[in-house]
């Protein structure tokens, strides 16, 4: 019942930005190079790849898309979890290194429910291993480890594009590119840009 509302959710939510276009071709092809993509993950030691990939797909396309989109980013997500593994950053480390380099605000992070006190203590154990100032920012040294954490992520998440292939890849960005400048004029996106440059 809960992923039968999921999807008529997300039906209603493509249908309200898209209007007629849901239907038409350009998305149908975007849904078919998405698919192959996310068809090609491999869910090994990928937890919520792994789940989001288990449901039949839908029959329709743009339900199609969002299957397909949800697959690869939850593929990339449990990548990025093992980046941040590696680099010996906890979960409240993660996020507190990640507002250190102006990525987020402090803000962002508030739902995750963690503590002032527990954000302080893991702030407290970043500048005593070099990688933030006592006074708050991300120093050189955390910028640099932050750095590699995303060059790994990209690491992880390569393997369905280059199943796709650069031309087909490219041709899917395409494709999207409208879409996605709808969806970012919406509202329903975070306004914070994750660049930490100002609003989208």
């Amino acid at each position: 019942a809960v992923k039968a509302a999921r999807l008529r959710g997300v039906d209603r939510a493509y249908r309200a930005l898209s209007g007629d276009r849901v239907d038409g071709p350009e998305l149908a092809e975007a849904a078919r190079l998405a698919r192959r993509a996310a068809e090609s993950v491999d869910t090994a030691g990928r937890p919520l790849a792994a789940a989001n990939a288990e449901p039949e797909w839908p029959d329709a396309p743009h339900l199609q898309l969002w299957q397909a989109a949800t697959i690869l980013r939850e593929h990339r997500g449990d990548g990025h979890l093992a980046a941040l593994l590696l680099a010996g950053l906890d979960p409240a480390e993660a996020l507190v290194s990640f507002a250190a380099i102006g990525a987020a605000s402090v803000e962002r992070f508030e739902s995750r429910g963690w503590t002032r006190e527990e954000w302080a203590a893991a702030h407290e154990r970043l500048a005593v291993r070099g990688l933030m100032a006592a006074d708050g920012p991300a120093t050189e040294a955390g910028r640099d480890l932050r750095r590699r954490v995303e060059q790994d992520t990209d690491r992880l998440a390569l393997g369905p594009w280059q199943t796709l292939g650069p031309e087909s890849t490219e041709r899917l960005a395409a494709l999207l590119g409208d879409y996605w400048v709808a969806v970012l004029g919406s509202g329903l996106l975070p306004t914070e840009s994750t660049l930490g440059i100002g609003k989208v």
